[in-house]
């Protein structure tokens, strides 16, 4: 049996890449062939899944989201820069717990300068897991923009400072941008305010209370006011603009980015499609399998896929929320939860890798039957 294995990560608890080797081993260990292949939307995890597609990282000193330093990393292969904002600007690298005011995009804006830097001309933005609701300004201004006031003071970092707007000058953003092609990855696509925008939607996700999203939504309708000036045109309701704090604003309205699907972008450049033809099973998950991992996510793009060249497809997650139905839509034919075997949500957190292996020594077996454990 040849078994493709294309986990996204087990968030808080394993990376993708370890939780495809946990899986791996015990397929091995039962006698069959697997083949790892870690996958991501466009957030946290994209660069290593990248990694197994001929990218190489490239380092890079950058802001973090609240001002203090950050190594960053970008992935490049020829004049691709994949730059990941979770890096530079994401919940993970905040050093003291939520800033939902004042965290900033300054430093996923540096890392598209090192790429350019690089020789890169084909950016390629994956916006996925940010910690700002900043419209995407403090990216601008690393890139040259100006930001400034009714007095003509350049406006501070983050969203809250964002409600003294009154000017945005483009026109000293980095030159080699008007040769370069940008590419915003995100499967959001909210708009940038609004009851569906970006504060009122993923504000709280950030830590943002009902009084801070009241600020940032007001901030974030000055700086689109601001910049529709700048332009000539208002891109503020463009789907995808609100990905990202409002990072997905500045990159279609200020870089002329096109938008593209996360899950398509990654699994593209990995060769799911390509894999899927010697496989004869494969497993798809990640930390909780649910509603929302139907809307685009990688699990589901890889079971798409797998339906296409009818390869059956087991999911193997953390916890799985949906009907047999909903599995069966997508051509599931087994499921393992972590959850389910360990019995805590403590114990699969703990004993995950171990769970992982006992499941890919089960494949074969239990698939053969049809069944689910």
């Amino acid at each position: 049996m040849n078994v493709l294995v294309c986990l996204d990560k087990f968030r808080g608890c394993l990376t993708a890449a370890q939780a495809c080797a946990a899986v791996a081993s015990g397929v091995a260990a039962a006698g069959g062939r697997a083949v790892e292949m870690p996958v991501a939307d466009g957030g946290e995890g994209t660069l290593a899944a990248l990694a197994r597609a001929g990218y190489r990282e490239v380092l890079a000193d950058v802001t973090g989201p609240t001002g203090r330093p950050v190594r960053a990393a970008f992935a490049v292969r020829g004049t691709r820069a994949v730059i990941e904002m979770a890096q530079a600007s994401g919940l993970d690298v905040l050093p003291g717990g939520f800033a939902p005011l004042v965290a900033d995009s300054h430093g996923t804006g540096e890392l598209i300068r090192a790429a350019l830097d690089h020789g890169c001309l084909d950016i390629v933005l994956a916006v996925g897991g940010s910690a700002t609701t900043d419209g995407g300004a403090g990216l601008l201004r690393a890139l040259g923009a100006r930001i400034t006031d009714a007095r003509g003071v350049p406006v501070g970092p983050g969203g809250a400072a964002l409600t003294n707007v009154a000017e945005v000058d483009l026109s000293l953003l980095d030159f080699r941008l008007r040769l370069a092609r940008v590419t915003l990855v995100s499967d959001v696509d909210n708009p940038l305010t609004g009851p569906s925008g970006a504060a009122a939607v993923f504000g709280p996700q950030k830590g943002a209370t009902p009084r801070d999203v009241e600020v940032l939504e007001r901030g974030l309708c000055q700086f689109a006011a601001a910049m529709a000036r700048a332009t000539g045109r208002d891109l503020s309701s463009s789907p995808g603009a609100g990905a990202a704090g409002g990072t997905g604003f500045a990159a279609l309205a200020a870089l002329d980015a096109r938008r593209v699907s996360g899950a398509e972008f990654v699994l593209g450049e990995v060769g799911v499609e390509e894999a899927l033809r010697s496989a004869s099973l494969v497993v798809v998950g990640e930390g909780r399998f649910d509603s929302q991992s139907l809307r685009g996510k990688a699990p589901f793009g890889v079971a798409a896929a797998a339906r296409r060249h009818g390869v059956p497809v087991v999911v193997v997650a953390g916890d799985v929320r949906l009907s047999a139905d909903e599995l069966r839509e997508i051509g599931v034919v087994a499921t393992w939860s972590l959850l389910t075997r360990a019995g805590s949500l403590e114990a699969a957190v703990g004993r995950a890798p171990e769970l992982l292996e006992r499941i890919g020594r089960e494949l074969p077996s239990v698939v053969v039957r049809g069944g689910a454990a």
